[in-house]
């Protein structure tokens, strides 16, 4: 008499690498998260006319406001992982959201441009440890094999914000005022904090050193060339000692950042990524769909209220 064939055991390692009280609900927070992060790059892209008006700004300024969270996110990114490591993943996350939350409020409360810079660039230093912990999170609360779905679920959430952040934000506007761009993250982020605060587990820290030389040469480089673009029309680009100073910056730190991150021990960026050919390929499509995509997101609000005629709202859907 043939044996009944045995029951299939359970993969051995199907198991998160941290528990959390509630999974459902800690994934809602943190995607939740999320969402607000990403919202933030295109959702104050329609208000941007509105903007100028009320701080006093004029066309070409009133772009900083977009510029300011930008460059702070790409600068505070790459410090995400040493930060995590040095004062715990959970305490940076729940920091995080909760920064995010108090410069919304602060953006919205803004009388000039110069406080909106100011505002805007502290809440994408604050976002921009948002968007890989909250990555990380899910992945290291969730079984290994359902990485694909939960990663999946991720980026769509990532995908939906971009989308619906001009949408929103032209509602916004056309409804109440420009000040409500920034003020609907208050809600929404309390609520992810609460559940953050309730749910996150804790990551076990690490120290390691902190490559400082390439952090503070990549900021320089990006600085100065961000200087270069936003100054070059109006000093005449290369006709200007102002922007040959600002070029050469741009050039020399980038030559050292490459040049340090070649032979420091502890490099900000891990140098077995480069040695990817897809990581890299990825990485330059990146850049090029980024550079235009920014360049209309921030473009095309004024010329289609202040040319076109376009309400705020159809603004946003365009």
């Amino acid at each position: 008499m043939a044996s009944k064939a045995a029951p299939a055991a359970p993969a051995l390692h199907d198991v998160p690498e941290l528990e959390s009280r509630n999974y459902p609900l800690l994934i809602i927070g943190v995607m939740a998260a999320s969402l607000l992060q990403i919202l933030d790059t295109t959702i104050a892209n329609v208000a941007l006319p509105h903007m100028q008006s009320s701080l006093g700004a004029t066309v070409d300024t009133v772009t900083w406001v977009l510029t300011s969270y930008i460059i702070a996110s790409a600068v505070a990114l790459p410090i995400t992982g040493w930060l995590a490591d040095r004062i715990g993943a959970r305490r940076l996350f729940i920091g995080s959201v909760a920064g995010f939350i108090i410069a919304s409020m602060l953006c919205g409360l803004a009388q000039n441009l110069e406080e909106m810079v100011a505002f805007r660039a502290l809440q994408g230093i604050a976002g921009a440890f948002i968007a890989p912990l909250s990555q990380s999170f899910m992945l290291d609360a969730t079984r290994p094999s359902r990485h694909a779905q939960i990663m999946a679920i991720w980026g769509m959430g990532i995908m939906i914000g971009p989308i619906l952040g001009p949408i929103l934000g032209g509602w916004l506007t056309e409804t109440a005022n420009w000040r409500w761009v920034f003020f609907v993250n208050l809600p929404v982020g309390i609520a992810s904090l609460a559940i953050l605060i309730t749910c996150l587990p804790q990551r076990p820290r690490r120290k390691r050193r902190f490559d400082l030389t390439g952090f503070a040469l990549m900021a320089a480089a990006l600085a100065a060339f961000q200087l270069m673009l936003d100054r070059g029309t109006q000093a005449d680009w290369l006709a200007s000692g102002e922007i040959w100073v600002y070029l050469v910056i741009t050039l020399s730190a980038t030559w050292m950042a490459i040049v340090h991150f070649s032979v420091t021990p502890d490099p900000l960026f891990e140098r077995a990524l480069f040695a990817d050919r897809n990581f890299v390929i990825a990485l330059f499509f990146m850049v090029v769909i980024g550079i235009v995509m920014f360049a209309v997101m921030a473009l095309m609000p004024p010329m289609l209220q202040n040319l076109l005629g376009y309400g705020v709202i159809d603004t946003g859907i365009v």
